[in-house]
């Protein structure tokens, strides 16, 4: 029986008739790679679950996959623990690589990570409106937790659950679900965000912290404008990533 068709929403509009839809699910792994989406030594999902993340068949994700393995992106590894995992961006080899696709994909990006944190901004408006006495308590139980959480990988899945606290507080399904839609497009772990490279997280966390502590109070103080603002403004990290990585790889491809 013949494979079906794939169909793909390409993120990354270009010259699609000297792409592949291989080459295009690539792309998106190095932006993920490149702005810390997903995280030196991070093991990414099983083909099949990253094909339906994608929406894209498993040859497809394999050849992607191949290519980044080639680039120095991605290592294989065989056994009881086997699996792909990332190595990172910090090859020489991948420099070009990495350039060409973020140079490509940036404008579209910066874009939609506009539109991203103005949403955020709208969610934690929402959220200071019609939280309950419930989602004050699970609000003040994840600020905690991001508070206590480990660099990396750690702060990264404690920011995803109080960011989804925050939206759950919203009490919108359509506006937590609309965020989600455009997250979707941007993130392939959405609503896992992108965490920088290692070198600044640290900084990164502790300023996300100061963010979080504001966000958190002006929900629970039921001020909407100060918790849309302060939520759009935090959501604006993404776009810092994406100009952190361009700029990166630029400086070092120029040495």
């Amino acid at each position: 029986m013949p494979a079906p068709e794939e169909t793909h929403l390409e993120p990354f509009p270009r010259d699609t008739q000297s792409r592949t839809l291989g080459e295009q699910i690539g792309d998106r792994l190095i932006v993920a790679i490149a702005i810390g989406e997903y995280l030196p030594g991070v093991q990414l999902p099983p083909e099949r679950e990253l094909a339906e993340a994608l929406g894209v068949g498993r040859v497809t994700v394999r050849a992607a996959i191949a290519r980044l393995v080639d680039l120095g992106l991605l290592r294989k590894q065989r056994g009881r623990t086997g699996g792909t995992f990332v190595i990172g961006s910090d090859a020489v080899r991948t420099e070009p690589a990495i350039l060409q696709v973020l140079a490509a994909a940036r404008a579209r990006l910066l874009d939609q990570y506009e539109a991203e944190s103005w949403l955020h901004g709208a969610v934690a408006a929402a959220a200071a409106q019609r939280h309950t006495g419930s989602d004050r308590e699970a609000l003040l139980i994840r600020l905690e937790e991001f508070r206590a959480a480990g660099s990396g990988p750690e702060a990264q899945a404690a920011d995803e659950l109080l960011h989804e606290t925050v939206a759950n507080a919203a009490r919108s399904p359509a506006l937590h679900e609309s965020l989600l839609t455009l997250e979707r497009r941007l993130h392939i772990r959405a609503p896992l965000h992108p965490w920088g490279t290692e070198p600044t997280w640290q900084d990164m966390e502790r300023r996300a912290l100061r963010d979080h502590e504001r966000l958190v109070e002006a929900i629970l103080a039921r001020d909407v404008a100060a918790a849309h603002e302060i939520g759009r403004l935090h959501a604006r990290i993404n776009i810092e990533h994406v100009e952190a990585a361009h700029v990166t790889v630029r400086t070092d491809a120029d040495r």
